[in-house]
């Protein structure tokens, strides 16, 4: 009969994760058709088991469980599993705790966990007896049909997470799992050829989202406005099987689609949702100190086991275990860059997990010699034995997950305490809207294959900042102000879904020109080369226009053997091929328009106080590296292996047209601000709020960017790095280059120039004051100077400066107007506007006479022309070099000939100095070619203890930076293909 195979299944996963049930009960109520199950309990130690997260579980519950087995229509209709109200309660799993528990009590550990497994399993065939009547393909293709179309339908879904004082709630109304047809509307369907596809379609009704803070006693005292409030959306699932026995998917796609997002934070929210943030970052890098079971374990016997001669050379052999194929590195060092993605899908394990336990149904009516063949030659054997990664490699799946949002909007809230609350309830809070920003056309894609490809790319197509009504007892923006719309927004970048379409949603399963949605194969780039060939900046911005980024990791390993354990470690062959690990991240923002305005300032900078304004320790505190005495010696033939590929992590900022306009401030309550963020005690009495006065005509100082490029370059395994090049002599130029943090600026086209508001809020004709110019700065900074004590010739980090010219061109009025616009965001200013700001004043410094004559009064110019900067921090001598080309300084008096009076110039040929022709004669800007007009060189030699604080701060990534007299020929002649100018050394 099908009920003694289908039941077997549907009981062993349901006793595999609910306690204390009886399997007698059980399987009696489930050949009726329907079971219902109440207050039932989770196994929480086979959820943390089998989703291997570095969360635990506090407790978990489910208030009642209905399954409902359409028996006589088994074939076509699906099987539906209904849990009505669970609730989840998680934390973050303590390293410390895990530390001493792995040391202590470690064979405990690993009898629960072979306890576990062996309870989790889901019971083979052979609890099933065999039934002549129905033939086992038959079994098989029905069970599979099942297994395809269930229904799972969970109502009121509660999943709790502290931390802290931090408090996480996560309430879903209702979600609903289904098959769907091509159309992807509800169906009975199965994996037919030749499509060999099965889809998926998850809803979810009302997802709202709290972020609460709780005091020492667990106690909530205030309830804040919800993260997100009755949000719905939905996901769609795309699985492409290679065969119709195929147990894993060879192409998964998740994709999610939600039309309107609108997130609400508050000032006491703002630090708490910063730390969640921080802790995924800390969790995808390793920083937690948060290891799978039992590989604290390896990772400790694999240290012992190392003679303490080894050097170790990262990237340059790999080590297997657990069916994830790593590097040492990986396995010895902290934050290693393999992306956490690939972990959850290494093979075909038999405890896949409750998220997957649809694939699991499948494998369980395959014969144990099937079973037992697979586990040889598939993953790991029970004695330690490995794969080799060509057999695994083929089998890790093409994982897309995607989130697309329509729009989007972040609401910032400044919160006060009410005074309505009763004593015995929670007291309330009301908040008061400040700042808003919205978004169009958010996409977030990633895509991996395994640990050795991970990409994930971000995508905004348009965005903007707005300021709502008033902040700390100013009303700038309130409703009786009837200030115009477009004066509120003061952030502007990228376009509108009107203007760019749908591009968002390419090749998404939403988008009805994707392959998935015509009945194609979708083809994917795993290749690093042609992936950066294919996504590059101009693509992305053409897709989005306001924001990219594109992150790439890639792992690629050419040779064939595998460390398969410590033992064969220090007998590896040294003509194998290097393991080769690259992490590229590339961000892209579109033209912007900034405006910083009073109101703008003070907001921003009320919420980076917020942000502040917490205790939280970080997760992870750098270390200062054990440095051994003497650092152990390498052979050539390792320095040669190590200088063909070191893994480093590499980010680019690209910034493209940017206008940024600084206005008078209109009031001035910074002094409230400012030291909260400079973390000084500011006294709490309060005091009167300034009066708004909207101020016309406004004078703005404008900057303009025609692009800046910021690039920085970190050696992905740094103590490694250091280690050995500290242990030769002389090491390599090469090898010496990756032991330093490498940074890039790079601005071209940068203009300055003053500018007028009017009255209807537009901006009156720019007068230059800093014509267009660019420049460049580069830097390094040492990673471990404390491995570099005793080599006082390697820099601990140089910088270098360099300006090909610039030039500034002012009158009196001009200089007297931006003078007191800079009083205006100096001082406080109680009654609104600077009063010193008058209207004569911004009319005699903004006066237009003409097109060619811009301003009638006299104009200062001040040009100056090739100027080099160089600063190297060495551990006993502190150096700076630098060259001066040129400088003029004149006054240009205008007419209808402009003529110019110079007053400093310099060099300058003075053969003609004691004639009269010399004063009234034009003279010619000083050429390039011509000898520098001043040179210095300075070195300052400092003593040991003056040196520390700088080898503390220099674990740090930070830009103190740059290079020697060689490299800033390079530089130069890099930076000249843009500015058209050649620097002389």
């Amino acid at each position: 009969m099908l009920e003694s195979y289908v039941s077997p299944l549907l009981m062993s996963y349901v006793n595999r994760y609910i306690k204390n049930l009886k399997p007698s009960d059980l399987q009696l109520s489930l050949w009726g058709g329907d079971v219902v199950l109440s207050k039932l309990d989770l196994r929480l130690d086979v959820l943390e088991q089998e989703l291997k997260l570095p969360f635990t579980f506090l407790s978990g519950h489910i208030h009642e469980l209905r399954i409902h087995v359409p028996w006589t229509k088994l074939s076509s209709e699906p099987v539906v599993i209904t849990i009505n109200t669970m609730e989840c309660i998680l934390k973050l799993r303590d390293g410390a705790t895990d530390d001493n528990e792995s040391c202590t009590s470690s064979s405990t550990n690993r009898s629960v966990s072979e306890s576990s497994k062996n309870a989790s399993k889901p019971r083979r065939l052979q609890q099933a007896p065999s039934d002549p009547d129905l033939p086992p393909g038959y079994v098989q293709s029905l069970i599979r049909r099942v297994v395809n179309n269930v229904n799972i339908v969970v109502n009121n879904l509660i999943l709790k997470y502290v931390e802290d004082d931090i408090v996480l709630s996560v309430n879903i109304t209702s979600a609903e799992c289904y098959t769907v047809d091509d159309l992807w509307d509800r169906a009975f369907m199965d994996v037919i050829s030749p499509e060999l596809v099965l889809r998926k379609v998850i809803n979810f009704s009302d997802c709202t989202v709290c972020l609460d803070k709780r005091n020492a006693s667990g106690k909530i005292e205030f309830y804040q406005d919800p993260l997100l409030y009755k949000c719905s959306f939905r996901t769609r699932l795309h699985f492409t099987y290679d065969n119709i026995n195929a147990k894993i998917p060879a192409v998964i796609k998740i994709h999610t689609l939600v039309e309107s997002l609108k997130l609400s934070l508050t000032d006491q929210q703002l630090p708490m949702f910063i730390r969640l943030m921080a802790l995924g970052v800390a969790l995808y890098y390793g920083e937690m100190g948060v290891h799978r079971e039992g590989e604290r374990e390896e990772n400790s016997s694999l240290r012992e086991s190392l003679p303490e001669s080894c050097v170790f050379l990262p990237g340059h052999y790999t080590y297997q275990h657990d069916d994830i194929t790593c590097s040492p590195a990986d396995v010895m060092v902290e934050g290693s860059e393999a992306s956490l993605a690939g972990q959850y899908f290494q093979g075909e394990d038999e405890d896949q997990g409750w998220v997957s336990w649809a694939w699991s149904f499948v494998p369980a009516i395959v014969s144990a010699e099937e079973e037992e063949g697979e586990g040889e030659s598939g993953g790991e054997s029970q004695d330690g034995g490995a794969s080799r990664p060509q057999q695994q490699s083929h089998r890790d799946p093409v994982v897309s997950v995607g989130f697309y949002c329509t729009k989007a909007s972040v609401t910032f809230k400044l919160t006060e305490s009410c005074s309505e609350s009763s004593y015995y309830s929670p007291q309330k809070v009301k908040s008061r809207e400040v700042l808003c920003v919205e978004q169009e056309g958010i996409t977030v894609e990633a895509l991996m294959m395994g640990e050795p490809f991970f990409d994930c790319q971000v995508g905004v197509v348009g965005c903007r900042a707005v300021c709502l009504k008033g902040i700390m007892g100013v009303r700038d923006f309130e409703e009786n102000m009837n200030r115009r719309e477009e004066d509120a927004v003061f952030f502007r970048c990228g376009d509108t879904l009107s203007v760019k379409g749908m591009t968002y949603l390419t090749n998404s399963l939403f988008d009805y020109r994707s392959p998935e949605n015509n009945g194609v194969r979708a083809e994917f780039i795993l290749e690093a080369n042609l992936h950066k060939e294919t996504y590059t900046e101009t693509a992305g911005v053409q897709r989005y226009g306001a924001f990219y980024m594109d992150y790439l990791y890639t792992m690629e390993n050419s040779g064939s053997r595998v460390c398969t354990g410590p033992q064969e470690f220090s007998a590896l062959h040294k003509d194998e091929p290097p393991l080769q690990e690259s992490s590229v991240k590339r961000i892209v923002i579109g033209p912007l328009d900034v405006q910083l305005h009073s109101s703008a300032v003070h907001r921003i900078l009320k919420m980076i106080a917020c942000t502040l304004d917490h205790e939280y320790h970080p997760y992870c505190k750098p270390q200062q590296p054990d440095v051994v005495e003497e650092c152990a010696g390498v052979t050539v033939e390792q320095v040669a292996a190590l200088e063909e590929f070191i893994p480093t992590r590499q980010t680019s900022v690209t910034l493209m047209r940017a206008t940024v306009t600084i206005p008078a401030a209109e009031y001035n309550i910074l002094h409230l601000i400012l030291p909260v963020i400079l973390g000084h005690k500011v006294s709490t009495a309060q005091t009167s709020a300034p009066q708004f006065q909207l101020l016309r005509p406004l004078p703005a100082l404008q900057l303009q960017f025609e692009r800046v490029t910021f690039e920085h370059s970190v050696p992905m395994y740094e103590e490694e790095v250091t280690r050995t090049a500290c242990s030769m002599n002389k090491p390599s130029d090469t090898l010496l280059h990756h032991c330093y943090t490498h940074c890039y600026l790079k601005v071209f086209e940068f203009a300055v120039g003053l500018t007028v508001i009017g009255s209807e809020g537009g901006f009156l004709p720019l007068i230059p004051i800093i014509p267009s110019f660019s420049t460049a700065l580069y830097g390094k900074q040492l990673r471990l100077p404390a491995y570099w004590s005793r080599k006082c010739s390697v820099a601990v980090s140089e910088c270098v400066f360099e300006l090909p010219q610039v030039c500034v061109q002012v009158t009196r009025a001009q200089v007297q107007l931006l003078q007191c616009m800079f009083h205006s965001w100096t001082h406080s200013v109680g009654g609104g506007a600077c009063s010193i700001i008058s209207d004569t004043l911004i009319n005699h410094a903004y006066k237009t006479t003409g097109v060619k004559s811009v301003c009638s009064a006299p104009v200062l110019e001040v040009c100056v022309q090739r100027v080099e900067l160089k600063v190297c921090v060495r551990p006993a001598l502190w150096c700076v070099s630098g060259t001066l080309g040129a400088v003029k300084v004149c006054a240009r008096t205008p007419g209808e000939k402009d003529e110019l009076v110079p007053l400093v110039q310099g060099p300058s040929d003075t053969t003609d100095l004691h004639t009269s022709r010399w004063l009234i004669g034009s003279r010619k800007p000083a050429s390039l070619l011509s000898p520098d007009l001043l040179q210095i060189s300075l070195q300052l030699p400092q003593q040991e203890q003056t040196l520390n604080p700088i080898e503390t701060s220099s674990t740090h990534t930070s830009l103190i930076s740059t290079l020697n007299r060689d490299n800033s020929r390079l530089f130069s002649m890099l930076l000249a293909e843009r500015i058209e100018v050649s620097a002389v050394q």
